[in-house]
């Protein structure tokens, strides 16, 4: 079996946040440590390290629902802070601690604060027509919107940035990026437009389909393994179902209410998955424009053997 077996380009590898070289190392030793040890003890262990990293890359987004949940189970009622207030309070601090502590670096932050913008004019426009509201009063709102919402949006954001860096992204056959913010711009556009004239979700879904039918994504768990590769359809698929789950967290937490809930908390309509899958369509076309997708053969100075597939 070819290896792909060399240093990782000078660029990626100082694109990381200290945390994450560590991190890295630490996935080197992991895997090389059990080089040539049994087949099935090795994928159980790169799984384990995928996961990891996996769940790194999500920490912005974590952090968020245990300051959701925390709050809506043990925020004292009656104190002069709100409880959305306080929420706002603890996500700048959480976005604070991410900058402080060099574990996001500064190059994306204009991305997840662009993302943070654009999911808050979404949500003053939706919660005026009667999409979902929000309970509860305090000071840090905006036309109905308490601002702990925009930072719901910039975790998303925030997971995607730190995805292209843990894992080395490469693509095949990745779309125009003029298509692709042509797509991402009617997406945003049909969030407000279908109030209004007709509902177009189906045709973007297909064209996301028709865009991203041939684009594979190559991904390694550590620059001295085999690349993995996966269409990245099924990772867009696989995003949007876990935003899905969070959602149902969230909302669980008293986040927002949808209309269906006024009586009661009940699981997020499975149909909100084509909802997620479109709006994180706008959040991969802005991190596009900080980390230029690249193909699998970009670097000249690192040996690139043909990669392996996903379940080998």
């Amino acid at each position: 079996m070819i290896r792909t077996i060399g240093r990782m380009p000078t660029e990626r590898r100082s694109s990381l946040t200290p945390v994450e070289r560590r991190l890295d190392a630490w996935a080197h030793q992991r895997l090389e440590a059990l080089e040539g040890r049994g087949r099935v003890r090795g994928v159980l262990l790169e799984f384990a390290v995928f996961t990891a990293k996996q769940a790194w890359a999500c920490v912005f987004g974590a952090l968020m629902l245990l300051l959701l949940l925390a709050t809506h189970l043990w925020y004292p009622e009656g104190v002069a802070l709100s409880r959305s207030d306080a929420l706002v309070i603890g996500a700048v601090g959480i976005q604070a601690l991410m900058l402080l502590l060099k574990l996001e670096s500064g190059r994306e932050l204009w991305v997840i604060v662009l993302f943070h913008l654009v999911g808050t004019a979404m949500e003053v426009f939706k919660t005026a027509v009667g999409s979902w509201y929000y309970g509860g009063e305090g000071l840090l709102w905006i036309a109905g919107v308490p601002l702990y919402t925009g930072f719901m949006y910039a975790a998303v954001g925030s997971y995607m940035v730190r995805v292209f860096r843990l894992f080395d992204l490469r693509f095949d056959h990745y779309p125009p990026r003029w298509a692709t913010a042509l797509l991402g711009a009617a997406v945003y556009a049909n969030f407000f437009g279908h109030h209004y004239v007709f509902d177009f979700r189906w045709v973007l879904l297909a064209l996301v389909v028709v865009l991203y039918a041939r684009c594979v994504m190559h991904f390694r768990n550590h620059r001295s393994q085999d690349w993995r590769r996966m269409p990245v359809l099924a990772a867009f698929a696989g995003v949007a179902f876990f935003i899905w789950v969070a959602e149902n967290i969230a909302t669980f937490a008293g986040a927002w209410i949808y209309p269906n809930q006024d009586d009661g908390w009940e699981l997020v309509s499975l149909s909100k998955l084509i909802s997620w899958l479109l709006l994180m369509i706008i959040s991969v076309v802005l991190v596009t424009f900080v980390y230029r997708p690249q193909p699998l053969r970009a670097d000249p100075e690192e040996p690139v053997a043909d990669p392996a597939p996903l379940s080998r």
